[in-house]
């Protein structure tokens, strides 16, 4: 099981990215990553096939969660706990304040990740569309063409 779930706004505590603040988008459990909003991004060249064009997209990497802390109602990075309510159900808590983690932008996360993916839609449009390759004329177009100039060079 995680301790870090969708939603929770993280620190980077390493790697190029370190003292960057985000938002979990995806949690990897068996692999004990996480994807983050818009940081450990890299550029994947993607090869032209057939009419679209070649890209440049920019992905996020996984990072390990030994790389990120949550970031506590106070604004500061913090370790996650848990304790049992009266209920006895698990709550995640901060270690350093007590205080129990609420989750209120889960919806927003996903919403965010949604509207991410329409712009990077969007923009390929754009990219083919500017990048579309010109449409070539058929061998028969091509033939008639050269006909054409051997009979104009042939009547002068």
């Amino acid at each position: 099981m995680m301790k870090f779930k969708v939603g929770d706004q993280v620190l980077i505590t390493a790697g190029k990215d370190k003292g960057k603040k985000g938002t979990i988008e995806r949690v990897l459990p068996r692999e004990n990553k996480v994807v983050v909003t818009d940081l450990n991004q890299y550029v994947r060249h993607v090869r032209k096939m057939g009419t679209t064009a070649g890209q440049k997209m920019i992905l996020s990497r996984p990072l390990h969660t030994a790389k990120i802390a949550i970031i506590n109602d106070q604004g500061n990075p913090d370790r996650i706990g848990y304790r049992f309510d009266k209920d006895d159900k698990k709550i995640r808590i901060y270690k350093k304040t007590g205080q129990e983690i609420v989750i209120a932008a889960k919806t927003t996360a996903k919403a965010t990740a949604a509207a991410k993916d329409k712009k990077v839609v969007a923009k390929k449009d754009e990219l083919s569309k500017a990048v579309a390759p010109k449409k070539v004329a058929d061998k028969s177009d091509k033939n008639i063409a050269k006909k054409v100039v051997k009979i104009s060079n042939k009547s002068k």
